[in-house]
């Protein structure tokens, strides 16, 4: 489980492709700090295992980890490239602050960012979803958005086919995360709150 705070923002210095997979080494240094081989860490929202980590002389270090076809093509992953910023996020333990909202690391879709309108202490940004995944977001609900955990500000009406929803980054999400350069047009990965999922699941089986 995670918490959607960022810790740190890494660096995907290798990819290497494989038939049906790819092994991804990232350069971090705040989530290597207590790492273990077999531990989870959140890149941009996925929940992947560190299979490798190779110490630097500067504190830093690269780990490995390794990205099933599933995975990729249903996040982001899938098209990143060396040298592209990540999220990085390590596991919650029974002693850490909850300061986001509970999550996964399992993707439910992939957005778009469809536009960005700065103010003087925020931005507020749009983002289109998956039509199938609408109906989880809510006004003042949360989600997550490449692993960052946010609150939704506005949503699109209920009926339009192309829906979409709005959150207000703070200057520290700003600085600290990969949202404060993402583009328009520039794919997202996104995780709905998993209880409007149970929620869901439990009204349909009683009717």
């Amino acid at each position: 489980m995670f918490t959607g705070i960022v810790e740190e923002v890494g660096t995907l210095v290798v990819r290497e492709d494989r038939s049906d997979a790819a092994v991804l080494q990232i350069r971090a240094r705040i989530v290597l700090q207590d790492v273990s081989l077999g531990d989870s860490i959140a890149v941009n929202g996925v929940c992947l295992t560190v299979t490798g980590v190779q110490p630097g002389a500067d504190g830093a270090g690269v780990w490995s980890t390794d990205v099933m076809a599933e995975t990729l093509s249903r996040s982001s992953l899938g098209s990143a490239i060396a040298g592209a910023p990540v999220n990085l996020e390590r596991a919650v333990t029974l002693h850490t602050r909850l300061g986001g909202h509970l999550m996964q690391g399992h993707v439910d879709g992939v957005g778009v960012i469809l536009g960005r309108v700065p103010g003087e202490h925020w931005e507020v940004v749009r983002i289109a979803l998956p039509a199938d995944l609408a109906r989880y977001v809510v006004e003042k609900g949360s989600i997550a958005v490449d692993g960052v955990s946010l609150t939704v500000s506005a949503v699109s009406a209920a009926d339009i086919p192309e829906p979409w929803f709005e959150v207000s980054l703070i200057p520290t999400t700003l600085r600290e995360t990969t949202l404060g350069a993402c583009v328009p047009g520039e794919p997202v990965n996104l995780e709905v709150d998993v209880i409007a999922k149970y929620v869901e699941r439990l009204l349909g089986r009683r009717s």
